[in-house]
């Protein structure tokens, strides 16, 4: 299937000034003026509610397995809430679940 090129260019810049819209909308039109408390403290859990939902496909569904859940892919995720809950460092929760990952595909 070919696409024609004048359509892709009109997709490409119709995504462009969508993209530019929603930023222009939270920084062009804030700018400057200090947010309201409620609005700081709900943007403070923002990457709290995104990484885990980026992440959990990826653990349960991985594509290296067909879809089908992995012991070393569940078995690293443990080890990285673990160290990151136990140890409050994002660089230990990631040598954390490197390690643990690596052993777990050599032991399985």
């Amino acid at each position: 299937m070919t696409i024609d090129p004048a359509s892709a260019w009109i997709t490409i810049a119709a995504l462009a000034v969508g993209t530019f819209l929603i930023r222009f909308s939270f920084l062009g039109l804030v700018g400057n003026r200090p947010l309201p408390p409620w609005v700081l403290r709900h943007l403070r859990y923002t990457p709290v509610a995104v990484i885990p939902a980026l992440v959990t496909p990826l653990v349960l569904w991985p594509a290296a397995t067909g879809g089908a859940p992995d012991p070393a892919r569940l078995l690293a995720a443990g080890a990285t809430v673990l160290a990151g809950v136990l140890t409050r460092s994002v660089l230990a929760a990631i040598l954390a679940g490197g390690a643990a990952l690596y052993l777990g595909l050599w032991a399985f």
